[in-house]
């Protein structure tokens, strides 16, 4: 069976029902979860700081779920109605647009503090018309080109994304750097059909050990891996069950502050009942 991007327009392809069924399918959501912390450990954040990221092809919001558990205020961009449509029934905590990539962005420059992509980059690589604006080189240039000025110095974008060939990969890296990216491929589990995944890690700003392109993880299956993130997220808790730092007084502080700098209206007053806990009403 052919890949989506490979049937139709991402935005034809993900119609009401394509979009429902898409969100609602268990396996869908635990390779996005999966990859969304994937993305997360390339991106590399500093783990003290509130960081604005952009989701590039949010689609219903599987990633920014992820995004809004650890900590992160996020954006999304995607081009199909319907996707977004349910992530607004969802409720998702993110600011949504729709957005067609491969026509650039219009955020101001240095907006984001990040940005992931999670199976999106390929969808940049098929024509949808003749005309010469269509053509892959030309939406990929356009793509990065208005990443790179939205996002600050330094920081960091990752994608993970589905080539067919290393001619993709070439074509792909090659206009990130002509846009002013550094960085490069990733690649984990190398060696297994069934796990390998790719990541294109991009840099903004100067170099340094932290703008060094990670390492991949290696071996033939990615069970000891995932079990391995899962405990080490469990230390993260306290007794309660509660994630250590989440959603306390100084976490919620700090996000309306964030908020209130990048221009949102309507963000409540602090207070003494700030980031209190509600007892239950019976």
């Amino acid at each position: 069976m052919s890949r989506p991007e490979h049937q139709a327009p991402p935005e034809i392809y993900y119609g009401d029902a394509e979009a429902k069924k898409y969100t609602q399918n268990t396996r869908n959501q635990q390779i996005q979860a999966d990859m969304t912390y994937r993305a997360l450990e390339l991106l590399n954040l500093p783990s003290d700081e509130p960081a604005f990221l952009l989701d590039i092809g949010c689609g219903s919001g599987l990633s920014g779920e992820i995004l809004e558990e650890e900590g992160y205020i996020w954006a999304g961009v995607d081009i199909a109605p319907s996707m977004l449509e349910v992530a607004l029934e969802r409720n998702i905590d993110g600011d949504l647009f729709l957005q067609d990539i491969g026509q650039g962005f219009g955020f101001r420059p240095g907006s984001f503090d990040g940005a992931i992509s999670i199976s999106v980059l390929q969808w940049l690589l098929n024509a949808e018309t003749s005309h010469p604006t269509s053509s892959p080189p030309h939406r990929l240039n356009r793509f990065f080109t208005t990443l790179h000025s939205a996002l600050r110095n330094p920081s960091r974008a990752v994608f993970q994304f589905y080539p067919t060939s290393d001619d993709q990969i070439q074509l792909i890296t090659s206009i990130a750097q002509k846009a002013g990216f550094g960085g490069g491929i990733v690649v984990d589990y190398p060696n297994s059909k069934k796990a390998r995944k790719v990541f294109l890690c991009l840099f903004v700003g100067g170099g340094g050990p932290q703008q060094q392109i990670p390492k991949g993880v290696e071996g033939e299956d990615d069970e000891q891996v995932r079990f391995e993130r899962r405990r080490e997220k469990e230390r993260k808790r306290d007794v309660s069950g509660k994630r250590k730092n989440m959603k306390d007084k100084d976490w919620i502080l700090k996000k309306k502050e964030l908020y209130r700098q990048r221009g949102k209206e309507g963000v409540p007053r602090d207070s003494k009942f700030t980031g209190r806990k509600r007892k239950p009403i019976f």
